[in-house]
Formats: structure tokens, sequence, C-alpha cells
């Protein structure tokens, strides 16, 4: 029997765009108050502006979750208006692709795992003691297919959705007995704002993915809507990926040889050694 959403009260993180923004939406259209958060406040105002001018309830809360005291904060505040949280949209996360050796470390390499991993684990710490104590509520932590299938120029980025994949099953035999219900969405490539954000580099030019690939940022924001209300493990979307998924678990030597010859040798041109750049030899704040 499907959970009904009418007065839940869904926290999700990164939405000022893509699958955020759209599963607000869905969320408010199925009557749960959303409570939005993100860097980005002028982003937040307008969005929480349209669901409440469509007839929905929406906070916006502006934080950054590679900041702790600013998730804590957070927590504190939908704490002070709502009491609970029912629904964890663990959703704040972003991609820099190249080659590793080309990646800043501080800006690419740092923020990346600040953002994806740590800041997730952090509002799930947050927003945990709430649930327990009410014995009830279900976290959705926003990983990839890169989680389950490591492809060159991810590697930053698989890392932290390989390891958002281990935190959630962990995390999901830790609270399963408590009522907390624990998912992760895998999507493949979709039309967001993420590809503006992973950096130019010079492979972009000539690698083309096909557009068929490409899902539109609804699609996610529907399966993740349909898993609060009907609550699974595990969904991967879409669906032909789930062979991919199982070719590359079975047939590892296969995979390497056909990316090899396919992307690595055409486009991985090694540079030479050179020192590390300056602005590499102190971490920067998380931008």
């Amino acid at each position: 029997m499907a959970v009904s959403l009418k007065n839940k009260v869904v926290l999700i993180t990164g939405a000022s765009s893509g699958f955020g923004a759209d599963a607000a939406h869905l969320f408010a259209k199925e009557g749960a108050a959303v409570v939005l958060s993100a860097r980005r406040i002028d982003r937040l105002q307008a969005l929480a502006q349209q669901i409440q001018e469509e007839g929905g309830e929406a906070l916006a809360l502006p934080v950054d979750i590679s900041e702790r005291i600013e998730v804590e904060s957070m927590m504190q505040a939908v704490f002070e208006i709502y009491g609970h949280v029912d629904i964890l949209f663990n959703n704040a996360g972003f991609g820099r692709l190249d080659f590793l050796e080309n990646l800043n470390a501080p800006r690419d390499i740092e923020t990346q795992v600040a953002v994806n991993l740590l800041g997730t684990i952090q509002v799930v710490r947050v927003v945990l003691p709430y649930m327990m104590a009410r014995r009830q509520g279900h976290i959705i932590n926003m990983a990839s297919v890169a989680g389950m299938i490591g492809a060159p120029t991810y590697t930053v980025y698989a890392a932290t959705k390989f390891a958002i994949r281990g935190f959630t099953e962990a995390l999901r035999r830790e609270v399963g007995p408590f009522g907390i219900k624990v998912s992760c969405i895998y999507p493949g490539p979709a039309a967001t704002e993420f590809g503006l954000h992973t950096g130019t580099p010079e492979f972009k030019k000539s690698f083309k993915v096909p557009g068929w690939t490409t899902m539109k940022s609804q699609d996610v924001a529907r399966a993740v809507v349909q898993v609060a209300k009907r609550p699974r493990r595990t969904v991967i979307v879409p669906w032909w990926f789930r062979p991919l998924i199982v070719i590359n678990a079975l047939f590892p030597g296969l995979v390497d040889t056909f990316v090899a010859r396919n992307f690595t040798s055409k486009y991985h041109v090694p540079s030479p050694a050179a020192p590390v750049p300056a602005d590499e030899q102190k971490t920067p704040p998380p931008q």
C-alpha cells in the first residue's frame, strides 16, 4: 500500500535546481510541506514562492552542507517550525570530471568529498535523532550509477558515490529495526545543471554522450517521490542501466578493455610532471 505524503514534512537538500527543485514541486503537489535547503537563497526563495502560488507549503533555508554548524542550525530551525522531519531527501552534490592528475586538489577533490559525502553524512546525523525519537521516518540518499560503475574522469565523484552506497546500506541496517526506512537512488545521465559545473576538460570537446541516454530531471524526481510513497532499498533509473551494472560486476576485465580502447586510449594524453600549482599548496574553504 502506498504511503500518503499529505502533511508530511520533507527536507530537501540541493533544492535550488535539478532533481531537488523538481522533487520539491512533486512533493508539494502530494500535499507535503517542503523545506528547501541549498546555498543559493535567491533561487530557494523563488522556488518557495512558486510552490506557494500553486497552493503548496514551502520554506526556504539557505545552508552550505559542507559546514557542520550551518547544518545543525538548519535542523534547529526546522525543529522550531515543524518539530520533526518525516522524509529527508539528501540530494545536494556536484561533480568535477577530468583525469585525476588534472583536478585541482582543494576545488575539485576536497570540496567534492566535503559536499557529496561528508555533507550527506552530516545532514543525516542531525535529522536522525528526531526520527529515532518518533520511531518513524524515511531517508532517501542521492547516489549515481557512478556509485556502481567506475568510469574514467569520474574518479573522485565515483569515490563519493560508492561511499554513499556503503553509507546507505550500513545506515539502513542500523536504523531499520526502529521504523526508519533508508533508500538510495542511482540515476544515470540527466539534463540538469550538473554538466555546467563539471569543468571543461579537453576531452569534452570531442567526446559526446548520445542524446537518447539522457533523462529529464523530472524523470528522476518522479522516481524519488515514488520511492517515498512505496519505499524500496534501491532505485536505478533508467532501467537499462541494470544490465550494465551486472555486466560490470561479472566481467570487469571485459569492461576494462572496452573502455580502454574506446575512451582512455583516445582522450587520456599524459602530460609531463609539473610542480604543484601555488593555489593548491594551501587549501581554501569550500566554494
